[in-house]
């Protein structure tokens, strides 16, 4: 008995676009990578004009895969009622973290433009006052290595960013943009505070040039991207009748909006829909306070009611009206035109509808310590400065309290010591302690609202 080979996805065997010219470097090779920034690149206007080059964060698995593709892979856009299967062609070389050499020379060329960078927020090597964290063992070991050798080879993002401006400012190849393509707010500060820090440690002089020669653009990303499964890869060969080894499943929103000069160009990623703005603030707001915010309440609250998953959750009518509650509060407060955040908040409900893609309510609540105050916290501020208690944002801090006394999702928070006692005692107790962490001791309006609406989540939760 005979068996067909089967064909793998491949460049040089004609599949996908060629190759375009390197002009954007890019540091962390991930899914979300590959469904956002990648994509916009694919389908910009001038897309045979802008090539990326791709480093993988640590591992080299992903360089391997993507390797004998060419660089092309198969992105499966999950919509509610079918998938959509695209060939992207944007990452022209692929290469593995220590491929150090090859990143230098990249910088070296004025063809490059554009510096990515999605490495999440731990990659950044922050330290407790928002600089390099210069305690961190690997910031030490890469400082002291490029103290010696500019050329050295480094493994955190800050020193591959700083070795290759060094490598760049020695060969006088011209301007270029960073762009951080992290979720975490005013990213491209975030990112210039410790580039700038680094270099500073290694050579004061660089600081000076980026001052005229880089530029280091903010941005608001959007786009929900699972890991990828056997299912996934096995559905791709179905479909495609050829071999992936890295295909991407995604969901059919997506959002990028860029703040930031770009020096030396950047590809026409306007006319894949992304925005370029003066000030990415608000769209930060829109998205903490709608989707974050909705998020949060839905982890804590429509847990306790025994769902798993936000499209489960949306389904039910009493958590679809606690989501409206909330998002009329939270837009009461936005500096977005009324019919920009009607649209966003319709296109927030297709999204958590969509059963294909399945997103973890225990998983959404992690970390809440870290999270109500920035989701939750600023619309009941602002609620409160104008005279109304809020109920869609009291709900969500009393699930919390709910969540914290054992009710709901389990608690999985980096400051689990210190927030898991708050929910000991009385319920009173409880709404007391956790308000008085959160800032809130001086409301007692806000104390009997959260506990009255503690107490109705108990009661729907049997």
């Amino acid at each position: 008995m005979t068996t067909t080979a089967v064909a793998r996805l491949s460049r040089d065997a004609g599949h996908g676009r060629p190759a375009a010219p390197v002009r954007i470097v890019h540091l962390g090779v991930g899914n979300f990578f590959r469904a956002h920034q990648a994509w916009y690149t694919e389908h910009a206007a001038d897309a045979a004009e802008w090539g990326i080059a791709a480093f993988t964060g640590r591992s080299a698995a992903m360089a391997d895969a993507l390797r004998p593709q060419g660089g092309l892979y198969t992105l499966v856009t999950k919509g509610t009622d079918e998938d959509s299967y695209e060939v992207i062609s944007s990452l022209s070389a692929v290469h593995a973290a220590g491929e150090h050499a090859a990143l230098l020379d990249y910088f070296r060329s004025p063809a490059l433009a554009v510096v990515t960078l999605t490495v999440t927020e731990a990659g950044y090597r922050r330290g407790p006052d928002g600089g390099l964290d210069r305690t961190d063992p690997a910031v030490a070991a890469d400082l002291a290595a490029l103290r010696v050798d500019p050329d050295a080879p480094v493994g955190t993002a800050p020193a591959r960013v700083v070795a290759g401006l060094l490598a760049r400012r020695a060969a006088a190849a011209g301007p270029l943009a960073i762009v951080s393509c992290d979720n975490l707010s005013h990213n491209g500060k975030v990112l210039a505070r410790v580039v700038r820090d680094l270099a500073a440690e290694v050579d004061g002089s660089l600081v000076a040039w980026l001052d005229t020669e880089v530029s280091f653009c903010t941005t608001m990303v959007d786009r929900i991207t699972p890991a990828t499964t056997d299912g996934d890869r096995a559905a791709v060969l179905v479909v495609t009748g050829l071999e992936d080894a890295a295909p991407v499943p995604t969901e059919p929103f997506s959002e990028w909006v860029i703040q930031g000069s770009f020096p030396a160009g950047r590809p026409a990623w306007e006319s894949a829909g992304a925005r370029i703005v003066p000030d990415v603030v608000p769209f930060e707001r829109r998205k903490l306070a709608l989707l974050n915010g909705s998020h949060s309440l839905l982890a804590y609250a429509a847990t306790i009611l025994g769902h798993h998953t936000v499209d489960e959750a949306i389904g039910d009518p009493r958590c679809l009206a606690w989501v409206e509650q909330w998002w009329d509060e939270a837009c009461r407060h936005l500096p977005l035109p009324a019919d920009e955040l009607t649209a966003y908040r319709a296109a927030l409900l297709d999204r958590y509808r969509n059963p294909n893609i399945r997103h973890a309510l225990a998983q959404i609540a992690s970390d809440g310590s870290l999270k109500l105050g920035v989701r939750i916290l600023p619309t009941l501020q602002a609620e409160l400065a104008d005279g109304r208690v809020p109920d869609g944002a009291c709900r969500a801090i009393a699930a919390w309290v709910l969540h914290l006394r054992g009710v709901g999702a389990p608690v999985r928070d980096v400051n689990a010591d210190r927030v898991t006692p708050l929910g000991a005692g009385s319920l009173g107790e409880s709404v007391a302690a956790v308000l008085g962490f959160l800032g809130l001791s001086e409301h007692p309006a806000v104390a009997e609202r959260v506990e009255a609406l503690a107490g109705e989540l108990l009661t729907l939760a049997g």
